[in-house]
C-alpha cells in the first residue's frame, strides 16, 4: 500500500482514552507545542555558582535610575538580590538582643544562648555580633562573630540553642557576651493543614513539638514584591513591608528595612496578605491587612488600605490626600492582585474584583466582575497584555474585559493530580516568546511544586492548546529586565550554599536557572545534567485505514519527518488489539533516528498503534513534523 500521512494536532487530549483522542497527543513531558508541531523545550543554567538555602517563592526583575538590572527573590527565610552573577542577603533584621550569653557542653556542638524573653522560634535564623566567648570553650570568637545560625531548639523562653559545626572540648556554664540579630521570620517551607505533632516548623515550640491551634500556621512563606520607582518594596505575607533602595551608593551591604532613608514603612500596616504599587498613580496599596494600623490583632482578610499618592508611608485619609480603604463582600479572605494595564485585578477565594483609579474623592473604585471563580493561590494568576489567567480551585479561568472559564484538554488530570491543599504554592508564568502560560503545582504525592500544565495562548485550536510536564519550579519571570526567563528549582534534600548558615539542617536547596538556553541543564558546578523530553500520539485505529476492520493490519516501514533534529532522536512504535490493552512495543523499537535517517524499516502488527518521540542524551533536541507509514493487510481477527 501507499505511505499515509498521520496528522496530529497541537496539544495533549487527557479528556478522552487513548484510542478516543483522535488525531491528538496524549502525554508529553519537556515538550512544547510550536505552529503546530512538537518539540523539545529549551535548555537552563544556573546563573550562580552557588545555591540558595530554602525555597524561593517569589522572583521580582526591576532597573534603577542607572540602568543596573536586579532580580529580588524572596524565600522562606530570606530576601535576596541577584546583581551581575552575584547573590546579596538584604533580608530585613528584627530587634538586636543585646547583653546575651553562652553555654558549651563538652564533645557537643550544641550551643545555649540565654537571653529573657529571646521571642524566637525553632528554625530562625539569627546573626551573632560582637562575641566574648568565655575561657576554655574550645572555641574562639570568629567561629561565631559575624556569622548566622539556624536556632536549633527553644529550652526556655530565656534560653535557645544553636548547633557550631564542631564539638566544644570543655563544659562551660553560661557566660561571655554577644548580640543575636534575628532575621524576620517569613514562614514555613510547605503549606500544611491540620493540627498536631510537627506542624509547629517555625511556631513558639521546638521542632517535632505538638502545635495548638492558635500558633499553626497553614500557609508557606510568601512575599509580596513591587517596584516604586528604584525602590524594592517587599511585604512579607501576614507580616511587615520593607523597602530597599538600589540607588544608595552601598546598596549591596545594605538590608531592606522599614527606616530606609527617604523611603520609610514605619507607619506602614504591620499585617497584610499582598502588596502591590498601583501603576501610574504610585500608590502603594496593603489587601487584607489591619483595621488598626500596627494592631495586628485587627487584620482583617477582606480590608483593603492604600497610602496617599506618592508618599508610601501616608495612610490617614484627609480632605487634602488620597489615602483611604475598601472592604470587600464576597469571598472570606483576597487571595491575590495583579496589575492589568490601567486596572488592578483583586481575587478573593471566591471572586474577581475589578480596582481601578477614580480620583477624588473616593481615589479608587471597585467592581465585582466574577463570582465562583476565586484564586488558588497568591502566585497563581498571570498578566499578559491586560489579560489574565489564573487557576482557581475548580478550574482554569481568564479575564479580557469579561471572567470566562477556559476549556482544558487536560484539566481532570491536572486537579485528580494536584495537591490543592497546597494552592499557595502554586506559581503560575508566562513565557511569552513561546506565548506559554504555565502553572506549575505540588502533586499530591509531593511536598513542593513537581508538576506543571501549560495553556499555549499563541496556538489557535479549538478547546486551547495544553500540555503538561515533571521538571517543576518554585518561581518564575519571564524575559523583560533581562533577556530570557529565570526559574527557581527546589531540592528538599540537598543543602544550599548561600547564605552560609553554621548549623544548618533541613532547609533545603533551590538553584536559580535562566531558561531557553542550549539544550540541557547546566548545574552550578559546571556539570552537565540531560533534559529528557518525549511526546506520545493517540492510539490510531488502523483498520481505518481503507479496510472493512475485520482484519489486522502490518506496519512495513515508516518515514521520519523531522523539522529539526540535533543529535539523535528515538521513536518508539507500540500496538495493541484492543484499547484497554496495554502498549506492547515492536521488536525493532526504538528507533534511533538522525538527520541522515531516510527510512526505518519495522515489524508491525495490530489493530491500533501509537507513536512516541523522545530523547534520552545531551546535546539534543527535535522538533517532529508528520509521521508517514507504509501498512498493508495481515490477516483476519
Amino acid at each position: 500500500m501507499a505511505l499515509i500521512d498521520f496528522k496530529v494536532l497541537p496539544g495533549i487530549d487527557k479528556q478522552d482514552t487513548a484510542s478516543g483522542a483522535e488525531n491528538r497527543w496524549i502525554d508529553c513531558d519537556n515538550t512544547r507545542f510550536r505552529y503546530g508541531l512538537p518539540e523539545k523545550v529549551g535548555g537552563w543554567s544556573s546563573l550562580v555558582t552557588d545555591t540558595i538555602v530554602g525555597v524561593a517563592r517569589r522572583q521580582f526583575a526591576f532597573v534603577d535610575l542607572d540602568g543596573n538590572r536586579y532580580i529580588a527573590i524572596g524565600t522562606d527565610k530570606f530576601l535576596l538580590i541577584y546583581f551581575e552573577g552575584q547573590l546579596y542577603d538584604v533580608t530585613p533584621l528584627k530587634a538586636t538582643l543585646s547583653s546575651c550569653t553562652i553555654a558549651t557542653t563538652s564533645g557537643s556542638a550544641v550551643c545555649s544562648i540565654t537571653k529573657a524573653s529571646h521571642n524566637l522560634s525553632a528554625g530562625d535564623i539569627v546573626l551573632l555580633d560582637n562575641v566574648t566567648l568565655p575561657v576554655g570553650t574550645g572555641y574562639s570568637n570568629s567561629d561565631f562573630e559575624d556569622k548566622l545560625f539556624q536556632v536549633t531548639s527553644i529550652t526556655s523562653s530565656s534560653v535557645f540553642t544553636i548547633t557550631q559545626s564542631s564539638n566544644a572540648t570543655a563544659t562551660v556554664s553560661t557566660g561571655g557576651s554577644l548580640e543575636v540579630k534575628p532575621y524576620e521570620q517569613v514562614g514555613p517551607a510547605e503549606q500544611s493543614y491540620g493540627y498536631g505533632w510537627g506542624i509547629d516548623t517555625w511556631g513558639s515550640g521546638a521542632w517535632g513539638e505538638a502545635a495548638s491551634a492558635s500558633d499553626v500556621s497553614l500557609e508557606p512563606g510568601l512575599w509580596s514584591l513591587s517596584n516604586f520607582g528604584q525602590v524594592l518594596i517587599a511585604t512579607i505575607a501576614n507580616g511587615k513591608t520593607f523597602t530597599w533602595n538600589a540607588g544608595n551608593a552601598s546598596r549591596l551591604t545594605t538590608r531592606a528595612s522599614t527606616s530606609t532613608s527617604g523611603f520609610s514603612t514605619s507607619a506602614n500596616p504591620t499585617a497584610t496578605r499582598v502588596s502591590l504599587v498601583s501603576p501610574t498613580t504610585r500608590h502603594l496599596i496593603h489587601l487584607g491587612t489591619e483595621t488598626v494600623i500596627g494592631d495586628t490583632s485587627t487584620q482583617d482578610d477582606m480590608f483593603i488600605r492604600f497610602s496617599d499618592q506618592e508618599d508610601i508611608n501616608d495612610y490617614t485619609p484627609t480632605a487634602i490626600n488620597s489615602a483611604g480603604s475598601q472592604r470587600l463582600q464576597d469571598g472570606t479572605k483576597i487571595i491575590g492582585s495583579l496589575k492589568a494595564k490601567e486596572t488592578i485585578l483583586v481575587w478573593t477565594d471566591n471572586a474577581l474584583y475589578t480596582m481601578k483609579f477614580i480620583g477624588a474623592p473616593f481615589t479608587f473604585g471597585f467592581e465585582q466582575v466574577g463570582t465562583n471563580c476565586g484564586l488558588i493561590g497568591k502566585n497563581a494568576a498571570i498578566e499578559i497584555d491586560g489579560v489574565a489567567f489564573w487557576m482557581s480551585n475548580n478550574g482554569f479561568f481568564m479575564f479580557d474585559g469579561t471572567v470566562k472559564s477556559l476549556p482544558c484538554s487536560v484539566e481532570d488530570y491536572v486537579y485528580d493530580q494536584a495537591d490543592t491543599t497546597k494552592g499557595q504554592q502554586i506559581y503560575a508564568g508566562i513565557n511569552n516568546l513561546y506565548t506559554e502560560v504555565v502553572w506549575y503545582y505540588p502533586s499530591t504525592s509531593s511536598d513542593y511544586n513537581d508538576q506543571y500544565v501549560v495553556l499555549n495562548y499563541g496556538e489557535k485550536v479549538e478547546g486551547g492548546v495544553w500540555y503538561i510536564g515533571t521538571e517543576a519550579r518554585t518561581s518564575w519571570i519571564d524575559a523583560s529586565v533581562y533577556p530570557k526567563p529565570s526559574a527557581t528549582k527546589f531540592n528538599d534534600s540537598a543543602t544550599g550554599t548561600f547564605p552560609v548558615i553554621v548549623g544548618e539542617n533541613g532547609l533545603g536547596q533551590t538553584t536559580l536557572f535562566e531558561h531557553e538556553v542550549g539544550t540541557d541543564q547546566v548545574n552550578p558546578d559546571g556539570s552537565t545534567t540531560t533534559v529528557t523530553s518525549f511526546v506520545k500520539s493517540y492510539d490510531f485505529d488502523l483498520q481505518s485505514q481503507g479496510t472493512s476492520g475485520d482484519v489486522f493490519l502490518a506496519m512495513r516501514r515508516f518515514i521520519p519527518d523531522f523539522k529539526d533534529l540535533q543529535g539523535n532522536a528515538k521513536v518508539t512504535l507500540a500496538v495493541k488489539r484492543y484499547p484497554q490493552q496495554s502498549d506492547t512495543t515492536t521488536s525493532l523499537s526504538p528507533f534511533t533516528i538522525n538527520a541522515n535517517t531516510d527510512k526505518k524499516d519495522t515489524r508491525a502488527r495490530g489493530r491500533f498503534v501509537n507513536i512516541k518521540i523522545e530523547n534520552t542524551d545531551v546535546s539534543e533536541s527535535w522538533r517532529f513534523g508528520t509521521l508517514r507509514i507504509d501498512i498493508q493487510p495481515d490477516g483476519r481477527r
